[in-house]
């Protein structure tokens, strides 16, 4: 009786029936290695760069924000220098083997008064204005390195991750072609490959904008910092020049 119940129960519930195989047929753990593990070669492949890609960004946005900190504070130590009743021959003296931004910017200033031969003149301010200039931007450009990067990171992990996902969704329905059948054992694994390389493209892009849009911002902030280094030796040298004390380091030797 218990036996003709059970058989009555599945005929008259195919669709449990069928179910209930899918169930069992599914794999027990779908977990991210799991899925990485089974598949296909290039699916794994672009898992693996996005990976490396999202350690990139988050190794430059470590160094960069150690970085900039350390530039930043050594940029306001000499700014509150310059703001003090100086002269640019000791302005000079002390940024002597500085390799710091502001540091470069005192001495390219206090080269081109040497070469000036010491004259305070009405061209002197427009030559050091133009060596400051190239300064901050070859400043501006060193501590700008890397961050492209991360602008490249942030525009293409998406479109790798999508190319990932279209290629695991094909190999899936390349599965059920050659299974001819559309038993959700037989899809599900591929899909669940498919939407892990979506992920994993979007786990590498969102922090990479995010990373980049911050330094972008402290970047500009320390950037103001040096047209700051930049107008205090200019007003140095206009007060000098103004006092009939302008002098260099050399002389002062």
């Amino acid at each position: 009786m218990i036996r003709w119940c059970g058989a009555a129960g599945v005929a008259a519930l195919p669709g449990a029936a069928y179910a209930a195989t899918d169930v069992a047929l599914l794999p027990r753990n779908l977990s991210p290695w799991n899925m990485f593990v089974n598949a296909d070669v290039v699916v794994q492949a672009v898992m693996v760069g996005l990976a490396f890609a999202s350690l990139v960004t988050w190794t430059i946005w470590l160094a960069k924000t150690i970085e900039i900190r350390r530039k930043t504070s050594t940029a306001r130590r000499r700014l509150s220098m310059l703001e003090t009743d100086t002269v640019l021959t000791k302005a000079e003296q002390e940024s002597r083997g500085g390799r710091d931004a502001v540091a470069q910017i005192i001495l390219s200033a206090a080269r081109e008064a040497s070469l000036s031969g010491g004259h305070f003149d009405d061209g002197l301010k427009e030559r050091v204005a133009l060596r400051l200039e190239r300064v901050e931007a070859a400043m501006s450009r060193q501590i700008a390195r890397g961050t492209g990067v991360l602008a490249t990171i942030g525009a293409t992990a998406p479109f790798v991750g999508l190319f990932g996902t279209v290629w695991g969704i094909m190999n899936s329905f390349i599965g059920i072609s050659e299974a001819k059948t559309t038993n959700l054992a037989v899809v599900a694994p591929g899909i669940a490959e498919a939407l892990l390389a979506t992920a994993l493209g979007l786990v590498a892009a969102i922090p990479a904008v995010v990373i980049y849009n911050h330094l972008t911002r402290t970047i500009t902030a320390h950037r103001a910092l040096l047209g700051d280094a930049s107008a205090m030796v200019l007003l140095l040298i206009s007060r000098e020049g103004d006092r009939g004390s302008f002098r260099l380091a050399r002389a002062a030797e």
